[in-house]
């Protein structure tokens, strides 16, 4: 059963997703914690695992990566065998930073990062040289206007 958690969890948990070095003095002035206390709720958040870690988040642009494209593929296969193939082979391609399994006209949905235009294409010929799929459509991105959100808590 998942621990309920109150308000001052939630702020907590704010104030971590906008910034993961907080030091436990700083959250604990933040919620309006002694340190003790604060200590106490945040072992106990990744107890729960509701925290899953500490990340940063970098900006792709900075870094060459210019290009953002939503891939949504339809397949044919559904079988325990190709599924395992297919998570296996698209998890091996760095480019691809989110997958999802999704409902509607499509099977599954990629987030995919590159340099540009080509070195899309050499992940695209990768995708289709390693798995059977029936249709594959990429929707180029313009401007990234809500990416990486906090979750609403």
């Amino acid at each position: 059963m998942e621990k309920s958690f109150d308000q001052i969890d939630r702020s907590l948990l704010r104030a971590l997703q906008r910034d993961a070095r907080l030091s436990q003095r700083e959250l604990a002035d933040i919620v309006g914690l002694s340190q003790n206390a604060c200590w106490r709720r945040l072992k106990t958040l990744y107890e729960s695992g509701l925290i899953e870690g500490h990340t940063i988040r970098l900006d792709p642009a900075r870094l060459g990566l210019n290009l953002t494209v939503f891939v949504m593929i339809r397949t044919r296969h559904h079988s325990k065998d190709w599924l395992q193939n297919f998570r296996q082979e698209v998890s091996a391609i760095p480019n691809v930073i989110d997958f999802y399994r999704v409902a509607g006209d499509y099977d599954y949905m990629l987030k995919v990062v590159a340099e540009d235009m080509n070195a899309f294409d050499r992940v695209y010929q990768r995708l289709i040289e390693k798995i059977d799929l029936d249709t594959v459509t990429s929707y180029m991105t313009m401007e990234a206007i809500a990416d990486s959100r906090d979750l609403p808590i």
